[in-house]
C-alpha cells in the first residue's frame, strides 16, 4: 500500500511539474512575476516577467495595467487584449517636466517629441530643441492642442492626472497609448524619485536607472541617519499666503518628511494630511510666529527681498524668521526645481541640513553649497 501511494504521489508531482513548466514556456511569464520590485512608491508597481514587465499604476482608486516588452519579443497569446507598450518607446509626448527630465538624464531625450508649457522651462537643451522644432510644444495642461498631438502621432502620451481633467480623448484622437503618471501623489521623497524607474523601463534602460536610483537612496539614507539623533531641532514653517489663505504642507506630506529627515521640527508635523492645509494668515501667525526658519518657493522675475515682502504684507515682519533673516528661498526661475529636485531628494535634503545642521555635512557632502534653497540675506 505504501508503495502504491508513493507511486501515486510521484505521478501527481511529475504532472504538476510539467504543468508549471508548460505554463512558463507558453506564457512567457517568470514564476516570480508576483514580486513587486518597487521599494518606496505607493502608486505604481513593477512585476518582472520572463521577457518583459507588468506595470500597474494607481490613481484615485483606479488601477491601470500595462505590459512592457522589447520590440523583438513575441507577445504571449493570453495578453493579446492587454495594453502593450513596446520598448524602447520610439516616440513619446511628456506632459510634465518630471517625465521628460528622466529621458534627458538617461540620454534618451530624442524619444520625446512633444511637451507642455515649454515657455516655463529654464533647461537650455529643451528650449533649444523646441526652437529647432525637434520637440513640439503642445499647449497647456488645461488646454492641450489636439491637432498638434495628432500630427506628432506619438506611440505614447505620459500625462499627469488631476481631478476634474480628462485626457482620455487625446489617446483616441492621436492613437497613442495613454500612461498616467501621478508621481506628485507620493509623500515619501524616495517614492517620488522612484518614478524614474517607469521612464527607465520605457527607454529600455532598467539597469542604468536602477543604479541611479540606488545611489540616490544610499545618499539620502546616510544623510537622514546623520540627523536622526539630533536633539536641538530648529522649528520651520512653509510658503506664502495667496489671497489671505495659507496653503501649508500637511504633516504627512512630501516636504514635511524632508523637514523631519533634515533634523527639524515642522510646525504642522502632527497633522495627518499628505496634502495642503488651507489656513488663514492670522492662524499661521499665531502658530508659526516663533519658528526659526521659513521655507519659501518663488518665481519672481524681479529681486526678491525682505523689503519687498514687507511691502506686500504687513504680517510678514511679525514672524521671527523674517526678523532674524532666516528665510530659505528657492527661485524656480533659476534652478529648475520642478524639473530636477524630485529625482534629487538627497540634494534637497542636503540643502536643509546645510541650514539646520551644517556640521553634519561631512565625507562626500563636505564643502557642500545649497542647490535649491538658499538663505535670503537682504
Amino acid at each position: 500500500m505504501k508503495k502504491v501511494l508513493l507511486v501515486l504521489f510521484s505521478i501527481i508531482y511529475m504532472m504538476s511539474s510539467c504543468d508549471v513548466s508548460s505554463k512558463s514556456e507558453n506564457t512567457g511569464e517568470n514564476i516570480n512575476d508576483t514580486l513587486n520590485i518597487v521599494s518606496f512608491a505607493q502608486n505604481f508597481k513593477i512585476y518582472p516577467l520572463e521577457t518583459g514587465y507588468r506595470l500597474v499604476i494607481t490613481y484615485s482608486s483606479t488601477e491601470s495595467e500595462y505590459y512592457l516588452f522589447n520590440d523583438t519579443v513575441s507577445i504571449p497569446d493570453h495578453l493579446a487584449n492587454k495594453t502593450i507598450i513596446r520598448t524602447p518607446v520610439k516616440s513619446a509626448v511628456a506632459f510634465s517636466s518630471t517625465q521628460w527630465s528622466v529621458f534627458q538624464k538617461l540620454g534618451e531625450i530624442d524619444r520625446v517629441k512633444g511637451i507642455l508649457e515649454s515657455n516655463y522651462t529654464k533647461n537650455e537643451e529643451i528650449s533649444a530643441l523646441v526652437a529647432k522644432g525637434r520637440i513640439t510644444d503642445v499647449g497647456m495642461s488645461t488646454n492641450v492642442n489636439a491637432e498638434k498631438l495628432i500630427n506628432l502621432q506619438p506611440d505614447l502620451i505620459l500625462y499627469t492626472p488631476y481631478p476634474g481633467i480628462d485626457f482620455s480623448h487625446l489617446g483616441e484622437l492621436s492613437g497613442a497609448t495613454m500612461l498616467s503618471f501621478p508621481d506628485y501623489l507620493e509623500s515619501h521623497p524616495l517614492g517620488r524619485a522612484e518614478w524614474m524607474k517607469v521612464v527607465g523601463l520605457l527607454c529600455g534602460k532598467e539597469k542604468e536607472t536602477n543604479e541611479w536610483f540606488d545611489n540616490v537612496v544610499r545618499r539620502y539614507e546616510i544623510l537622514s541617519e546623520k540627523c536622526s539623533s539630533v536633539e536641538a531641532k530648529p522649528t520651520v514653517f512653509s510658503d506664502l499666503p495667496f489671497e489671505n489663505q495659507w496653503y501649508v504642507p500637511g504633516g504627512k506630506s512630501y516636504i514635511a518628511k524632508i523637514f523631519a529627515d533634515a533634523g527639524s521640527d515642522y510646525i504642522w508635523k502632527d497633522n495627518e494630511s499628505a496634502g495642503s492645509l488651507h489656513i488663514d494668515a492670522e492662524s499661521v501667525l499665531l502658530k508659526a510666529q516663533q519658528a526659526d526658519f521659513w521655507r519659501v518657493i518663488n518665481s519672481y522675475d524681479t529681486p526678491f527681498t525682505y523689503e519687498r515682502l514687507e511691502k506686500e504684507n504687513e504680517l510678514y515682519p511679525l514672524f521671527k524668521a523674517f526678523e532674524k533673516k532666516q528665510l530659505l528661498v528657492c527661485n524656480v526661475r533659476e534652478c529648475g526645481y520642478f524639473e530636477k529636485s524630485q529625482y534629487e531628494p538627497d540634494v534637497l535634503l542636503a540643502d536643509f541640513i546645510y541650514h539646520f545642521h551644517p556640521e553634519l555635512l561631512t565625507d562626500e557632502w563636505e564643502n557642500y553649497t545649497p542647490t535649491y534653497f538658499k538663505l535670503l540675506l537682504k
